[in-house]
């Protein structure tokens, strides 16, 4: 048993020594520490969604909108109000958190495709705020002039705002705090449960579970992970403009979530890895990168419906 245990923590270890240490070999292999930043950020934005359609087996298409209103939350903070990373991380965060508290009542006993529309719909009502309010967002410019400030600990300053490598090992550790509550979440009841509504739903009712309310739980952990995700977006650019309310951005991270493999935990990191890097090698190779990229999901999908992770777990069972 104790060898059988020792053998499921691998895949941490080997994910969390690529993690600690991509900094030093990033550079080596063609790379960048922002590259690497952008692969961390997007990844927990692909598990926050993963939250609510790989566990919980609800789709999404809308989680862009608790994204966007996390960047835009850091960044109209810091501009407008304080210049304070952490007072800005908070608010956008508990904007984006505050946004899903309200809309999850209103869609929890939708399922399937309607679900899934209406999400869209109400992305696309904050799209259209922040495209239209020019004087306070920026409208299609975007929202400039602002930029991640150091956080003062009291005892010690950290200078996010000059070294790549500094920021980059900030967003690590906020990552690690998400993932390991997330973690916490799925091994507990409440996860079990959710695993259960996903597996079958009416059988989940017969047994006396109250179904919507889980579902409304499981949007709102995820869509305030995806709004902490957010914020640390818009800090890494130092910039953010209504694409990221948009529902292209909620398509990408269902993309990252099928391609690396929705039904595991590390397997939304992988493909927002993969997703990420394509995008950066292509897009300064080809104009059309759009398409490449799309070829690859078709092939993801066609030959390995589970993605890259299915495979390798396929190959442990066999």
């Amino acid at each position: 048993m104790s060898g059988f245990d020792l053998r499921k923590q691998v895949p941490n270890v080997v994910v969390w020594l690529l993690l600690l240490t991509m900094p030093l070999w990033m550079n080596a292999v063609g790379g960048y520490t922002q590259l690497g930043t952008q692969v961390v950020v997007m990844g927990l934005a692909a598990m926050s969604l993963n939250f609510l359609l790989g566990y919980t087996g609800v789709l999404s298409f809308g989680h862009a909108a608790y994204f966007g209103l996390g960047a835009y939350g850091v960044g109209m903070t810091i501009r407008y109000l304080v210049p304070s990373t952490g007072i800005g991380m908070l608010v956008g965060t508990g904007v984006g958190a505050l946004a899903a508290a309200i809309i999850g009542p209103m869609i929890v006993r939708l399922r399937g495709v309607y679900f899934a529309m209406v999400t869209i719909a109400f992305a696309q009502v904050f799209y259209f705020v922040a495209f239209r309010w020019n004087h306070v967002t920026g409208g299609d410019d975007g929202l400039t002039n602002w930029t991640r400030e150091p956080i003062n600990f009291g005892f010690a300053t950290l200078h996010i705002e000059q070294d790549p490598v500094t920021f980059y090992y900030f967003v690590l550790a906020i990552f690690a705090v998400a993932v390991a509550v997330m973690a916490l979440l799925l091994q507990s009841p409440f996860g079990r449960t959710l695993i259960a509504i996903r597996e079958n739903e009416r059988r989940t009712r017969f047994l006396g579970i109250n179904v919507n309310f889980h579902i409304w739980a499981s949007w709102l952990i995820s869509c305030t992970f995806m709004a902490l995700s957010g914020t640390l977006y818009a800090l890494l650019n130092n910039f953010v403009d209504p694409r990221a309310l948009y529902w292209t951005q909620s398509g990408v991270f269902v993309i990252m979530c099928v391609l690396g493999g929705m039904r595991s935990f590390w397997g939304p990191l992988v493909g927002a890895a993969i997703y990420v890097v394509l995008q950066d090698y292509l897009s300064s190779a080809t104009p059309n990168w759009m398409s490449f990229i799309g070829l690859v999901f078709v092939v993801a999908v066609l030959f390995f419906p589970r993605g890259v992770l299915g495979i390798f777990r396929r190959k442990s069972v066999e």
